[in-house]
């Protein structure tokens, strides 16, 4: 007798039931993301502050900083350096050496979970590689000042652990911890200025 095809379900707030293992487009909705993202603490939870710094502020912040690393990009891109962790609505958000004790799998389930965000929001289901090169490197200078302002960490591990070459981003950056509910706005508000300058004719890659 066949195996059964495994599932992994969850339900989401909107209703809608994700298949952790197999998601498909048609189940990912905005709101879902903000609200998962707003209550899920970067750092495992370990920062300075009377609110946990959420994965929506690390994404906004990211947004920017990737705006200001590439003017006049796209608002496609923009979006997708949004969503760069939207998987962790779901999946959490897992500190580095988690991910690499839990191996490929937890990579190949995030891979999968991306793809889907992506295609539902009129993104290419796999980023070109340049474009992921660039929101990566807005990523590392996002971590970077979060380390040293809000994680414990003094600037010169903050430089070993966390190499930038883009160190001119950092002055005037801010790091927002506020109520969940008021990051969630913040988000969808981002994500809905976005969504309508897509088809803005003059922005360009």
């Amino acid at each position: 007798m066949a195996a059964r095809p495994r599932r992994a379900w969850q339900r989401m707030l909107s209703g809608r039931r994700l298949d952790l293992l197999d998601p498909t487009p048609f189940d990912i909705e905005i709101g879902d993301i903000a609200h998962g993202l707003a209550f899920v603490a970067r750092w495992n939870g370990q920062t300075r502050g009377d609110w946990p710094y959420s994965v929506a502020e690390h994404s906004l912040l990211v947004e920017q900083i990737f705006s200001r690393l590439n003017p006049g990009i796209a608002p496609q891109w923009r979006l997708a350096a949004l969503l760069h962790d939207a998987p962790e609505y779901v999946i959490g958000d897992m500190i580095s050496p988690v991910k690499s004790a839990l191996g490929a799998e937890y990579g190949a389930m995030d891979e999968r979970l991306a793809s889907a965000v992506h295609r539902r929001f009129g993104l290419p289901a796999a980023l070109p590689a340049p474009m992921k090169r660039k929101i990566k490197a807005a990523d590392r200078v996002s971590a970077r000042l979060e380390a040293v302002t809000i994680a414990g960490f003094a600037e010169p591990e903050a430089r070993r652990l966390f190499p930038v070459p883009e160190d001119h981003m950092l002055p005037g950056l801010q790091i927002t911890l506020r109520p969940p509910a008021e990051a969630r706005r913040a988000f969808l508000a981002c994500f809905d200025w976005l969504i309508g300058q897509i088809d803005t004719p003059h922005m360009q890659i």
